[in-house]
């Protein structure tokens, strides 16, 4: 079972005990089972590592005091054998929800003292609310046997364990998001916006050997996992990242604490806290000492998505170090509490960022005089306008800050990136060529017309320090416009042309290849075949030379990094690797956005990765492995998994066959095909047939389909004749019926044909895949990696300049039907109207009427 088979059937299960309990309250008992399972493994791989053997893990309990103490002091926490998740399956139909009450009792027990505050209390939500799930002990040990049999499959092998997981929790988190709203919204940062963060955090803090990052509103802990995901890109070795977090509400205060420990982060390297962040400031202290062990939280990064305009209050607050030097904010909006909050606990050298509601950015009163104080103190580093409906429960426009204690430039880099998404169901989403285009444009500080803007301080003042996107940054598109000249008289505006000179400039001679001027302002067409005259135009086959040169060889680097370093690479940093080798080639290629090129490389990583992960994982035999190919299926009322032939671990089927098999998977696609034509077939003949015969039982029915039974024995009929010496025509009934027959046998053979070499190609190729040698299973990754991947990267210039020419033939056509034209044609069919009017005849009445409206077509005619 993959990530997404497994996380639908999690949202499945969820759906079906709704009776139960509410779906987002689903959430808790999931998500806690999920966790304890996690533990329970961890603790018995550690312990398998630690020289135990699997009979001494059976007598682990919590009267046995040695390894209960060295479990506990190793991984935090002991799990007696009796109460492991893997004793609760094995115990089948013995199962009891006593045994969870039991575990979940002894757990709190049986913490590490010194990692009391991480383990604490985690498992409350769903101590708690056992007794939601059923009436009776009975009817909760039904619900709860069912998640622990759902909850058995999810795999926990090896370098997997995490990413598995964290798929889990964010499918989750962001399925309960969007069918509970704002509610369970609230705490989830999509995972694109938190990976945007990231990159732009990480690229700032790449050169540290150590960083500490902290989130005050942490809610699922996405945030720092993202950040220290893309932070250990640039870090050699491991635990060099410590994770911060403070969250409020206690039961997603217990989701920040799971979280960070199922991604296997060292305990020793989190450090959490249930609090509210703008009331109860981070005393970080020993609690046993608070006067002697006090010291200041100041940290490398940190990153907020914070609830919107919440209220607070700001009473007495005006001494509190946090505020005091930028004021505070008003009650009815804690936006810029939260934000000051984060600066203050920000190093000199460190970075901040904050999701923020777009108001921020302008709205007067105490958040325009904490704004002015931010910008002369030259705090606010980049502001990215982000697109609406990207948050869940909210669809209001929101924006990133980047903020730094100590800045070099005094300018501010404004972003609007709010058009670049893709839709999502109800929401959009941030696109990987989105991402990486606004933190380019971020880390490079870049000014790009319609995109990005660096403004100075002096002309933030003018604007009184209001910083609203569109007072800097203009991205809309232009109306179009519409010539008047051209619109009465037709030809081409010459400055609608001028508007494509992205395109005249890159292939030059194109443009005088196309147009001809009639006069400084208007122009015409040259050609009737625009298509050919741009596609056999020099400047376009230099323009597609130009980039079959720049990517002449990538095939090969590309085998060498991942063909030949499959085994080595790190997975995380080599998206970046490739791409910045696309970028490099694409310098020279004008027209081509290498942001485009970078969302193709995108999809075709995902895949990829996913395969080097298992690679690397399991070892390089993973590709000659083939799985059990396993459906569900209803059987006796209730789903049940069966298995349904085979499957490629790693290599697909289809593609081993159209590699190695080429011949036997030809032969079944020409049965196929022949077996789609005689259906094809079937429905001519059926049209050709009189209504009579369609009418009898030869058809179905619906009258849409022959039934073989009536044919077999009318043909029967007619052969019979035919040896009688009777003839008929093609077009006769008879014939048609005839040749129906004769398909008829064709197509059973053709059938049963086509599925034993179905069935034979597919024994075949599983024989194939695990009997290929080391050298076959690297040739034929490479057809699955990279040839897709080149492939797409080649459709690119046909893609400009089929953009181009759809262009140029909307030019072409705009002005094509002139209102001149319109005109003319009006006045003659008024004309013919009236003449035909004059030939009516009818009664006194009538025609009084007829000679009236005749009066005003001719009028109208005549231009009166």
């Amino acid at each position: 079972m993959n990530k997404q088979q497994l996380a639908a059937r999690i949202w499945e299960s969820a759906n079906q005990m709704r009776s139960k309990i509410e779906a987002n309250d689903y959430k808790d008992y999931i998500l806690g089972f999920i966790f304890y399972k996690y533990l329970s493994e961890n603790e018995v791989k550690f312990a398998l590592r630690e020289g135990f053997t699997a009979e001494d893990i059976k007598a682990f309990s919590e009267e046995n005091e040695e390894p209960v103490n060295f479990i506990k002091e190793k991984i935090g926490y002991f799990i007696a054998y009796k109460d492991l998740f893997s004793t609760w399956i094995a115990k089948g139909a013995d199962f009891e929800v006593s045994d969870v009450r039991d575990a979940l009792s002894a757990f709190s027990r049986l913490i590490h003292p010194g990692y009391k505050k991480l383990f604490d209390g985690i498992f409350d939500t769903l101590q708690t609310g056992l007794s939601k799930l059923g009436e009776t002990a009975q009817l909760q040990t039904k619900a709860i046997s069912q998640l622990i049999q759902l909850i058995k499959d999810i795999p926990m092998d090896g370098r997997q364990d995490y990413d598995v997981l964290g798929f889990v929790y964010e499918y989750l988190i962001e399925k309960f998001a969007s069918s509970a709203g704002k509610k369970a919204g609230e705490f989830y940062t999509p995972h694109e916006v938190s990976v945007l963060m990231s990159e732009i955090i990480a690229h700032h803090l790449k050169n540290r050997e150590t960083i500490d990052i902290y989130d005050p509103t942490s809610g699922s802990g996405s945030l720092l996992i993202n950040i220290g995901k893309s932070v250990a890109k640039h870090l050699d070795g491991q635990n060099k990242i410590k994770y911060y977090a403070q969250e409020l509400m206690q039961n997603t205060y217990n989701l920040t604490r799971m979280n960070l420990i199922m991604r296997g982060i060292s305990i020793g390297n989190i450090v959490t806290r249930n609090a509210d962040t703008l009331e109860d400031d981070w005393p970080f202290f020993d609690e046993s000492d608070p006067v002697h062990s006090y010291k200041p939280l100041y940290l490398d990064a940190v990153v907020s998505n914070p609830p919107y305009s919440q209220k607070w209050e700001p009473a007495d607050k005006d001494a509190d170090p946090r505020y005091a030097r930028f004021g505070l904010a008003p009650k009815s909006k804690a936006d810029f509490a939260f934000l000051l909050h984060d600066l203050y606990h920000l190093k000199p050298d460190g970075i901040l960022t904050i999701v923020l509601p777009h108001g921020v950015l302008f709205r007067g009163g105490e958040e325009g005089t904490i704004r002015k104080n931010l910008v002369e103190q030259n705090h606010i580093d980049a502001i990215i306008g982000l697109p609406a409906n990207i948050f869940f429960g909210t669809g209001i426009p929101t924006i990133i800050m980047v903020l730094k204690q100590k800045r070099e430039e005094t300018d501010v880099l404004i972003v609007d990136a709010s058009r670049g998404f893709v839709k999502d169901g109800k929401n959009n989403r941030l696109r990987a060529s989105d991402i990486k285009r606004i933190a380019d444009a971020v880390i490079e500080r870049q000014h790009i017309p319609k995109y990005a803007a660096l403004v100075s301080r002096g002309q933030i003042r003018e604007n009184e320090y209001n910083l609203n996107i569109p007072r800097y940054v203009d991205s809309g598109e232009p109306a179009e416009s519409w010539d008047i000249y051209a619109t009465m008289f037709g030809g081409i505006p010459v400055n609608e042309i001028n508007a494509l000179s992205v395109y005249w400039d890159a292939l030059p001679g194109l443009r005088e290849s196309l147009f001809t001027h009639t006069s400084a302002e208007m122009a015409e067409l040259k050609t009737g075949d625009v298509v050919n005259c741009i596609e056999t135009h020099a400047g376009v086959k230099a323009f597609n030379q130009a980039f079959t040169a720049a990517f002449t060889g990538f095939d090969e680097y590309l085998k060498g990094r991942l063909i030949n370093g499959m085994m080595t690479l790190s997975i995380a940093k080599e998206i970046n690797v490739l791409s910045a080798g696309i970028f490099s080639r694409l310098q020279q290629v004008e027209l081509i956005d290498k942001y485009e090129a970078y969302q193709l490389l995108d999809n075709a990583w995902q895949n990829i990765a996913a395969d080097l992960e298992m690679l690397q994982t399991e070892g390089f035999a993973a590709a000659k492995q083939v799985d059990a190919n396993l459906v569900t299926k209803k059987l006796k009322g209730k789903d049940a998994e069966i298995q349904e032939g085979w499957k490629g671990h790693i290599l697909p089927f289809e593609l081993v066959q159209r590699e190695l098999l080429g011949d036997k998977l030809q032969s079944l696609i020409a049965k196929e095909n022949r077996l789609a034509e005689i259906t094809a077939l079937y429905e001519e003949l059926l049209d050709g047939l009189s209504d009579e015969v369609k009418d009898s039982d030869i058809t179905n029915e619906a009258k849409d389909a022959f039934v073989a039974a009536e044919v077999i024995k009318a043909a029967r009929e007619i052969a019979a004749e035919m040896k009688k010496g009777r003839q008929y025509r093609d077009d006769d009934d008879e014939t048609r019926i005839y040749r129906v027959n004769a398909l008829l046998t064709e197509e059973k053979t053709l059938k049963r044909e086509a599925k034993n070499e179905a069935d034979a190609l597919h024994a075949l190729t599983k024989k194939t895949i695990e009997a290929l040698t080391d050298e076959q299973a690297r040739r034929l990754l490479e057809r699955k990696w990279i040839s897709p991947l080149l492939g797409a990267l080649q459709s690119l210039p046909a893609n400009s300049i089929a953009a181009l020419t759809q262009k140029v033939n909307y030019l072409a056509g705009k002005y094509s039907v002139t209102l001149q034209q319109v005109s003319n044609q009006l006045q003659a069919t008024e004309q013919a109207l009236a003449q035909m009017m004059g030939e009516l005849t009818g009664t006194e009445h009538d025609m009084q009427g007829l000679n009236e409206w005749q009066k005003l077509l001719t009028g109208s005619a005549d231009g009166n």
